[in-house]
């Protein structure tokens, strides 16, 4: 992900502190927020898969730290569920000052209730997605555990949550239990698609329940099945990014695809830590990687594997295109690849050619009523497809350095 750091003021005057995700092309159709949990950050690494997620889709992510939490300033004492509803109203007129105004508004556990108060609140936003929430913000108060009683006695108290102290005030529970999610929810008419787990131990599922009933629809259920409250599997946070931007599409205004604004028709991002790299091909977009056992996030397929595609993809293709001329009875093509090196070889002569040989193994399997002098000749125009013949080939790699 492209990473931008701002700042933004919110309605007491404190600076925000935010980091705005762009798509690999810097070019995106739709600005939306997120909303981190409860005492929770921008960094939190489900926050950071979603936004990926949500890049590869072609949406712009700004994910900021409340007044109070992470590198915002404030005091987190003298915030409330309010306060952070004021917070995601102005990190839309952030956006849109700066950018373009968000149409997509997301909120993990009370992030989720604050969303569907600031999504009511803010013109612009269409959709409205919800990760794990409460369907009172009231209930937010059972991790503050047996600090309420002296909340309530003494107007303050310092709470652990996850490891970490943070001081409320009665304040804030006051103001969470005037909160009236129902009410919000009815006039709201708004896109809205709540994302659960079943064996959420801390917001049971109870609570979607309760919000889909209230909501009016275009409305929309999506289980975590297995994950935890936080998400802290990777790949349910995958999972649950890449499942909002494709229920978003429904609601928000796609401009007709165009060619990849950049010199050339491929463009590769990566950025300083990991090997995740974005990857934008005219107007198409995908994710390359390495494999965990090497130090990746196995978020795609490696370069080597591209190329092996690429090879798979174009004797599949080339095949078709001779069979459809002919008119012979080709129905379907499968091709199944490796690619390996001899790296014993490698290492026990490092003088001899062969050491420098890339080896792909392909086997080509071909459905249809095919008799076999057809079928040999298909096996020899695999042989002839434009990239198996590029392979074949001297290529010379043109690099220089911009700007």
């Amino acid at each position: 992900m492209k990473a931008q750091k701002v700042n933004f003021a919110n309605k007491a005057g404190y600076e925000l502190s935010a980091s705005l995700e762009l798509p690999a092309n810097q070019l995106p159709h739709t600005y939306a927020i997120f909303a981190h949990c409860f005492t929770c950050n921008k960094n939190l690494n489900a926050v950071q898969n979603i936004s990926r997620a949500l890049n590869m889709g072609g949406i712009a992510v700004l994910r900021f730290d409340f007044t109070g939490l992470g590198d915002s300033e404030g005091d987190f004492a003298d915030t409330n569920f309010t306060s952070n509803v004021d917070d995601l109203i102005a990190a839309a007129d952030f956006l849109e000052t700066h950018y373009k105004a968000p149409e997509l508004i997301i909120g993990h556990s009370l992030g989720g209730a604050a969303v569907i108060c600031a999504g009511s609140q803010i013109d612009s936003i269409k959709a409205i997605t919800t990760i794990a929430a409460p369907a009172d913000p009231a209930h937010v108060s059972h991790l503050l555990g047996a600090e309420i009683d002296t909340i309530e006695q003494e107007g303050v108290a310092t709470v652990s949550i996850a490891g970490r102290e943070f001081k409320v005030k009665k304040q804030f529970l006051e103001d969470v239990r005037e909160q009236n999610l129902g009410d919000r929810l009815k006039d709201l008419r708004k896109a809205i698609l709540i994302m659960h787990a079943p064996q959420d131990q801390i917001v049971p599922i109870e609570n979607a329940a309760k919000l889909y009933n209230q909501a009016f629809h275009p409305k929309s259920f999506i289980s975590l099945d297995g994950a935890d409250h936080l998400l802290s599997a990777k790949m349910d946070s995958i999972y649950a990014g890449e499942m909002i931007a494709c229920w978003v599409k429904r609601y928000i205004n796609l401009p007709e695809k165009e060619k990849l604004n950049v010199e050339k028709q491929v463009a590769v991002r990566l950025g300083k830590t990991g090997y995740t790299t974005e990857v934008m091909v005219r107007k198409h977009s995908l994710t390359a990687d390495e494999p965990e056992s090497v130090g990746g996030n196995d978020f795609g397929p490696s370069p080597y594997e591209l190329v092996t595609a690429g090879l798979g993809a174009c004797t599949a293709m080339t095949i078709h295109m001779y069979a459809r001329r002919k008119k012979w009875p080709l129905e379907e093509v499968t091709v199944q690849l490796n690619h390996y090196k001899d790296y014993a070889e490698d290492f026990q002569n490092p003088e001899d050619q062969k050491s420098q040989i890339d080896y792909f193994d392909r086997e080509i399997e071909l459905e249809g009523d095919l008799d076999d002098t057809q079928k040999s000749r298909l096996l020899e125009i695999a042989n002839r497809c434009p990239v198996h013949r590029t392979l074949h080939q001297s290529v010379k790699v043109n690099t220089t350095l911009k700007g």
